[in-house]
């Protein structure tokens, strides 16, 4: 429990915990997260969480990743980099994601999400040296998502997971929640071997719930040599970015 703030009852603190509360102001949501210590992802979370259920209803259309965007994927030839969608689709890619990540053309529409990868997929824990951190992100990241707009597909994902996976279930009752941003991960690939990259998330412009994360090492470091390494296994590859079947097709084709 938590200090209750100045002009604010306890009963309601009460039924603002147990989602009771009705048409709750933003600065009373202020207000919680200041009593909660809530940094600013959560501070939003607590908003999203809190909007009518009509405002939060999320668009039914599926997400395309267009021309533009498609483009500065194919662009960036020397390092990972992918697009990632509502529940952590994974939408588009270029080649050097696909060798360091996972082989996403041969993957059904479906299982083309990074949640599903990192716990149901055995790999992962091979790919990820640091596979609890990776995976307490993933879930982070997958709640940070569920605040937002109503999305039954989410709700089907995490019911997926939870039935698949006793780690998600243990990290997805941590109530961690946090965004994409920035950081560090260090992956295990079976031919080059360990690589610490950087790694930048790009909102964007025209959809806030399509991402695209880039990962990059300093000039000069072992990582980087080692991602020079990788752009030599593509090395007349042709990109999938632009060639894959759209994975959003998921959206339509279960219904």
């Amino acid at each position: 429990m938590f200090n209750v703030s100045p002009g604010v009852s306890v009963d309601y603190y009460k039924r603002l915990e147990q989602g009771r509360a009705r048409n709750v102001s933003p600065e009373v949501l202020d207000a919680v997260a200041r009593a909660l210590r809530l940094d600013a992802d959560e501070r939003a979370h607590l908003h999203n969480l809190a909007k009518p259920a009509a405002a939060r209803k999320r668009p039914s259309r599926p997400q395309q990743v267009g021309s533009e965007l498609r483009q500065a994927l194919d662009a960036l030839s020397s390092v990972p980099a992918y697009i990632i969608g509502r529940r952590l689709d994974v939408l588009a890619w270029n080649e050097q994601a696909r060798l360091l990540i996972a082989d996403f053309p041969t993957l059904a529409a479906a299982e083309r999400n990074m949640a599903r990868l990192v716990f149901l997929d055995e790999a992962s824990r091979d790919l990820y040296p640091d596979w609890e951190t990776k995976a307490r992100d993933t879930v982070a990241n997958l709640r940070f998502d569920a605040g937002r707009p109503d999305d039954p597909r989410l709700a089907g994902l995490v019911g997926e997971l939870s039935l698949a996976s006793s780690d998600f279930r243990r990290l997805w009752a941590s109530h961690t929640v946090h965004a994409k941003t920035r950081g560090r991960k260090r992956f295990r690939h079976p031919q080059i071997g360990e690589l610490a990259l950087d790694y930048v998330a790009m909102r964007a412009p025209d959809d806030p719930d399509m991402t695209m994360m880039i990962y990059s090492a300093p000039t000069g470091s072992a990582a980087a040599a080692n991602l020079q390494l990788l752009c030599a296994l593509t090395a007349g590859r042709p990109s999938h970015a632009n060639s894959a079947p759209d994975p959003v097709l998921q959206e339509t084709e279960h219904p």
